[in-house]
């Protein structure tokens, strides 16, 4: 292939453009003391985003992996805040065990409950989506007003969810609402600070999966 510039690819050949990407990553990361399944997750996230301080700075309660894979491999619903993170997920792998990915921040009983509030979508979505995924994994990307929602249905025990992943990105309740999840006795993955976003949540659960299936 004729690229028309000095510069030419190691290879076009993707397996070995993944392959060397995560060498790559092995030898920059540096010291870190995630186990190895949670550095699965944070060398998916660094792939995704190329950003070291992003990967390091992740968090796993105790229990997210083994709980973020039982939930997979039980078929449980996984819940997108935005259609982003639901197209970025590999859904043939997660329809494999009877699991699926559900939105429903576009629902028109969504949008015309948040009209009538005066509030946001997300935040009815997850009003919404607890009482449709018990035991589900949450993989909220984008909104953090989504997230802060979840966690006030956890505390009063409305929502009872098998794992969170909790990485959105902003600069609006962003890095408040992590924190408030970090504090939480339930299974999640979040991170600390700011960044995030949607295709690193995706990561995360595209790892998340690839563990329940070689489990």
């Amino acid at each position: 292939m004729d690229f028309h510039t000095t510069f030419r690819p190691a290879t076009v050949q993707p397996e070995q453009i993944e392959a060397r990407s995560f060498q790559i990553i092995d030898e920059e990361i540096g010291e870190h003391s995630f186990t190895e399944e949670q550095y699965r997750i944070v060398q998916r996230v660094i792939h995704a985003s190329a950003d070291f301080e992003l990967g390091k700075s992740l968090i796993f309660h105790p229990d997210a992996i083994r709980s973020g894979i039982d939930a997979i491999r039980s078929g449980k619903l996984v819940v997108a805040d935005v259609q982003m993170v639901q197209a970025g997920v590999n859904q043939a792998r997660l329809a494999k065990f009877g699991s699926a990915v559900r939105v429903y921040i576009s629902d028109e009983d969504v949008i015309a409950e948040a009209k009538r509030l005066n509030t946001t979508r997300a935040i009815v979505a997850m009003r919404k989506a607890v009482k449709e995924a018990e035991g589900g994994i949450f993989a909220i990307g984008n909104a953090p007003t989504a997230l802060l929602e979840l966690i006030r249905l956890i505390k009063e025990g409305e929502a009872r969810p098998g794992l969170v992943i909790g990485l959105p990105v902003g600069f609006v309740s962003a890095a408040e609402s992590k924190e408030e999840l970090a504090k939480l006795d339930v299974p999640f993955i979040t991170n600390r600070g700011r960044k995030g976003g949607s295709t690193v949540t995706v990561a995360a659960l595209n790892a998340l999966s690839l563990l329940a299936e070689r489990a």
